[in-house]
Formats: C-alpha cells, structure tokens, sequence
C-alpha cells in the first residue's frame, strides 16, 4: 500500500509548485482541487463554489484511496485549512490501511502578500489558470484557516 501526502498551507503559499516537485522526484500521482474544479466550473463558480468544492474534495479522497492501493503513491493538494479537514483525511486513510502524511509550507504574511499580489496580476494578464485572490477570497480565507500544529505535521516546510 502506498502513502497519500497532503500539503496544507494557506492559499498562495506554494503549495502545487511543492506539490508537482515532490511528484517529480518520487514519482507520485497529483490530484488538485484547483485543477478540476477550473477545468469544471472555471475561474467564476460563484455561490456554489463551496458545494462543489465539498464534492470534489470527496471524491478525490476516495480516488486517492483507490490510486494507493494500487501501490502508487499519491499527493493531494488543496490546502486543509482547518484541524477538522486535516483530522478527517488522517482518518480516513487510517481506516483504509493506508499511510498519510502532511506536508505544511509555511511563509510569512509579508511573503504571502507578495505572493498573492504577484497571482493576481498572472492571472489578470491571462497568463495562468487560477483564483484571483480578491478581497472576498483574501478575508473568506483569513476567517477559514487554522494554524496548524507541530504536532499535526510531519513535514515543515518554510517557504
């Protein structure tokens, strides 16, 4: 049975640019939220965001649980935001046989803004595929996330 890796941190952090890296050197499976659901619903799900998001998330757990028993090992990116997400994952694949880790990439405010302002004009040149981090997003985010703890992580990346 393989290990399915989920990396936490907040939106802009560079969570899917660890993630890919990780992938490439252990020849791991990425399933990203952000990818699906932007192929799916594009940049404006609107009100039912959320929803979908819930049911993407869902279903990628499941497929992650199917791709590791298969022997591949698999990474999950989409951010586990709060103790409760994370804690349920851990669960989830506990229940399953199946190891689990969690990868946090920690960064500062001060880099997290440079970050979030240096998407946002990607994404508005039409340069990228991906969430404009806008005022909503940036304070939907802010009353959302919960820091996790040392405990909870098996790696720390600073980033």
């Amino acid at each position: 049975m393989a290990n399915v890796t989920l990396v936490c941190g907040k939106i802009c952090s560079g969570k899917t640019t660890y993630a890919r890296k990780l992938c490439a050197e252990q020849k791991l499976v990425l399933l990203s939220i952000d990818e699906i659901m932007l192929a799916l619903f594009g940049l404006y799900a609107g009100e039912r965001h959320d929803e979908w998001a819930e049911k993407t998330e869902r279903y990628l757990l499941d497929k992650s649980a199917e791709i590791a028993g298969t022997g591949i090992g698999v990474v999950l990116d989409w951010g586990f935001w709060t103790k409760a997400k994370r804690d349920y994952a851990r669960e989830f694949f506990a229940a399953r046989n199946i190891g689990c880790d969690v990868h946090f990439i920690s960064i500062s405010n001060g880099e997290w803004r440079r970050r979030v302002e240096k998407r946002n004009r990607a994404v508005l040149a039409g340069e990228v595929s991906a969430y404009l981090v806008d005022e909503g997003l940036a304070a939907k985010f802010a009353s959302r996330f919960e820091m996790p703890d040392r405990s909870e992580i098996s790696v720390w990346v600073d980033g």
